[in-house]
């Protein structure tokens, strides 16, 4: 009898254990993560890798993920095979469809009450769509629909995921902010030292942090990795990604 009495206490206390854990794994689950992209493609829109590694975390770690792009016309439109740029013209939003297998909304429509959490991931289009720092640098201007988005999140007390070149939006949106897009002085970065330094002349502060980290701003949650930034194999991109969005639902 006081054997059976023991077992239902174990039983009991097993049950319990299982119901702690089913709620704290269904909270995870439950966050909402919005993706915003910049086209499709390295050289004129968002870096497929990066905006891909960014969707694989984010359903390994239970994340819900509805993806945004603006409905405009990109800077130009590049010729990935040739790296050249060519005369056609195509449409932020109806590019970025491509990565989204269709399932994207306008920018227009995001709301930060909505969603736990935004992640931009990075390539030209973030320089050259979202913002006009591929050809202006620091003084470059943010697309309003994109600057109203980073704003109402951070207003709101919710992380922000940016990696490869698109942390320069955060630079540009929160003076005194840190980010990371590499490290500097290191020729795996090539393009690390000039971006850290227009970074720090905005009044923010770069951080160096290697390609398979990511670096966390816990005041203004932004959460930065350098991705292809530097010239590392992907698997090394792949899990500086992992970091970030690992962080920004820690955050969220």
């Amino acid at each position: 009898m006081l054997a059976l009495l023991h077992c239902g206490r174990r039983v009991l206390a097993d049950r319990t254990v299982q119901s702690l854990n089913k709620s704290y794994y269904s909270s995870q689950m439950a966050k909402r993560v919005a993706v915003v992209l910049a086209g499709c493609g390295v050289y004129d829109g968002s870096e497929i890798h990066e905006a891909s590694a960014v969707l694989v975390h984010l359903s390994r770690g239970g994340a819900t993920v509805q993806m945004f792009a603006p409905n405009i016309d990109q800077m130009h439109v590049v010729n990935h095979l040739k790296g050249e740029p060519s005369q056609e013209k195509r449409n932020v939003l109806v590019e970025s469809a491509r990565l989204a297998r269709g399932n994207i909304q306008d920018l227009s429509k995001l709301s930060a009450k909505d969603h736990d959490a935004v992640i931009f991931p990075g390539g030209f289009g973030a320089a050259k769509n979202l913002c006009t720092w591929a050809v202006q640098g620091k003084d470059c201007v943010v697309n309003d629909e994109v600057k109203a988005a980073l704003q109402a999140f951070h207003s709101e007390g919710k992380p922000i995921g940016l990696c490869c070149i698109s942390p320069v939006l955060a630079a540009k949106v929160f003076p005194g902010c840190e980010v990371t897009v590499g490290i500097e002085k290191d020729d795996k970065y090539p393009d690390t030292s000039d971006t850290a330094a227009a970074i720090n002349q905005l009044g923010c502060k770069h951080v160096s942090t290697s390609v398979a980290q990511s670096h966390v701003d816990q005041k203004n949650k932004l959460v930065t990795t350098s991705a292809f930034m530097c010239s590392a194999p992907i698997h090394e991109i792949f899990d500086g990604i992992g970091s970030m969005v690992q962080s920004v639902l820690k955050l969220a």
